[in-house]
């Protein structure tokens, strides 16, 4: 799937090009912002497969965690449940 040109015109709008592969740049902002939509989703569906189940459970706010990239060390924001029962399943390579 190829990423829209327009999507593309709006993420790099007022940035200096030269910074975007930088430490903190662009794309380790989309990389924060990916990694964290994906561990909401699997706690969302996690939820609903409890849901489903009869089971009470909730969202129970967040935990930091420390990743290490390619290209640096960025901190996660990963979503807890009360029950403590979600074990995700995306775990990038250097989850501490």
């Amino acid at each position: 799937m190829a990423i829209e040109k327009d999507l593309l015109d709006q993420l790099l709008a007022g940035r200096d090009p030269k910074d975007v592969f930088n430490k903190d740049g662009l794309v380790d902002e989309l990389k924060r912002a990916l990694s964290e939509r994906i561990l909401n989703t699997e706690l969302d569906e996690h939820l609903d497969s409890d849901g489903a189940e009869g089971k009470s459970n909730h969202r129970n706010g967040y935990s930091k965690k420390s990743v290490l990239t390619g290209t640096s060390k960025m901190t996660l924001s990963v979503p807890r449940d009360r029950a403590g029962t979600f074990g995700r399943s995306f775990k990038p390579a250097s989850f501490t």
